[in-house]
C-alpha cells in the first residue's frame, strides 16, 4: 500500500464467524465497502488483498453490519482492532444495500443510511416501519433533544452548552444513535429473521465542534470523549440486540480527499484520453458477458440452420405431390 494515512478504521464488535486480525495493516479508503460486503458473505468484483480480514465461517454470516463514519478526527480511542486508512475518499455502501435488496427482496430486510447533519436518509424494507418515528431533519432533531426522554437528562455535557447551535447538532447525532437502538429494541423479532440488515450512519457534529472552538479546546476534548462513550454503548446495544451476531465498525476521517480536476480544451482532453490507454487494450467485461455471448451465438447458429433446412426443402419440393395447394387445385380441374 502506498499513500498517507488520513483516518482510522476500527472494529468495535464482531461475531466469531468474522475474523479480524490485529496487525495494523493499512487499508485503502475505497475498499471499505468491499470489507463490509465480504463480512456479510457477498462477492466483490475485485479481490481484496488485505491481511486484516481472514476467512471465517461461510455458513454463519452476521445478521447485521453497522458502519458509523465520524468526520473531523483521524483517530478515536475506541476498543477493538484499528487499522489506518489510506486515500480517504468519500465512499458509500450503496453496492451492499443493493445486494441485500436484490437477494432478500421477499424478506424485506432493514437497510438504513442516515446523515443527520445533511438531512439525508435512505430506508429500505422494514426500516420504513421500524424507524418511522426517527428524527431525521434538523428541526426534528432539536425538538427531540428537549423532550423528557432525551439524552440531555442523563448525558454529562461538561463544557458543552445547550444554547449553542453547534453543540446541539453534535448532541442531536448522539440522540439519533440512542433512538435507533431504542426503536430496534421494540422490534426484536426483526433482528432474528434470516435476512441481513445494514446500518450506515455519518456523523459530522464533532467536525463542527472543532471548527467552532478549535481542536485544542476543552469543548472538543469533551465532545470526543462523549462520542467515544456513546459509540461504545451503541455498539454494545446493537451487538446484543442481534444476539452477538453483528459487526459494528467505525470510520474516523479528518476530512475526505476529493480528487482534483480542472477544465481543459477538447484537444487536451483527447490527448489525455490516449495516455490513459496507451496500448489500445479492450475494456474489461463483466460476469454476464459469457452468458449473453453464448445466448446470442447459439441463437444465431440455430436460426441459420433453420433457414438452410427450410430453403433446401422448398427448393427440392415437388408441387404436385408435396404441396396440398397444388394437389387440391388439380383435383378440382379434373372434376370440372
Amino acid at each position: 500500500f502506498l499513500g498517507v494515512c488520513a483516518g482510522e478504521f476500527s472494529i468495535l464488535r464482531s461475531p466469531q464467524s468474522v475474523v479480524f486480525r490485529d496487525g495494523g495493516w493499512p487499508i485503502p479508503g475505497e475498499r471499505i465497502p468491499d470489507i463490509a460486503a465480504l463480512t456479510m458473505g457477498f462477492s466483490i468484483e475485485e479481490d481484496l488483498l488485505w491481511p486484516g480480514l481472514a476467512t471465517g465461517d461461510l455458513f454463519h454470516r452476521p445478521q447485521a453490519t453497522v458502519l458509523v463514519t465520524v468526520k473531523g478526527v483521524d483517530k478515536l480511542p475506541v476498543k477493538g482492532f484499528s487499522y489506518p486508512i489510506e486515500n480517504a475518499i468519500p465512499f458509500s455502501l450503496d453496492s451492499v444495500a443493493n445486494a441485500i435488496h436484490s437477494l432478500f427482496s421477499e424478506e424485506t430486510p432493514v437497510v438504513l443510511q442516515l446523515a443527520p447533519s445533511e438531512e439525508r436518509v435512505y430506508m429500505v424494507g422494514k426500516a420504513n416501519a421500524v424507524f418511522e418515528d426517527l428524527s431525521v431533519t434538523l428541526r426534528q432533531l432539536r425538538n427531540r433533544l428537549f423532550q423528557d426522554s432525551s439524552i440531555l437528562s442523563s448525558l454529562p455535557l461538561n463544557s458543552l452548552s445547550r444554547n449553542n447551535e453547534v453543540d446541539l447538532l453534535f448532541l442531536s447525532e448522539l440522540q439519533v444513535l440512542h433512538d435507533i437502538a431504542s426503536l430496534l429494541s421494540r422490534h426484536k423479532h426483526l433482528a432474528k429473521d434470516h435476512s441481513p440488515d445494514l446500518y450506515s450512519l455519518e456523523l459530522s457534529g464533532l467536525e463542527e465542534v472543532g471548527k467552532r472552538y478549535g481542536e485544542d479546546s476543552q469543548q472538543f476534548k469533551d465532545a470526543s470523549q462523549i462520542l467515544v462513550d456513546s459509540l461504545q454503548k451503541f455498539a454494545d446495544e446493537m451487538f446484543n440486540l442481534y444476539g452477538g451476531n453483528a459487526v459494528v465498525e467505525v470510520v474516523a476521517v479528518k476530512e475526505f480527499n476529493s480528487p482534483l480536476s480542472r477544465k481543459t480544451r477538447s484537444i487536451l482532453q483527447a490527448s489525455q484520453s490516449k495516455n490513459e490507454n496507451p496500448y489500445n487494450l479492450a475494456y474489461p467485461y463483466n460476469y454476464d458477458y459469457s452468458v449473453i455471448f453464448n445466448i446470442v451465438l447459439w441463437m444465431m447458429i440455430g436460426l441459420a440452420l433453420a433457414v438452410i433446412v427450410i430453403s433446401y426443402n422448398l427448393w427440392n419440393m415437388d408441387p404436385g405431390y408435396d404441396s396440398i395447394i397444388y394437389r387440391m387445385t388439380n383435383q378440382k380441374i379434373r372434376m370440372d
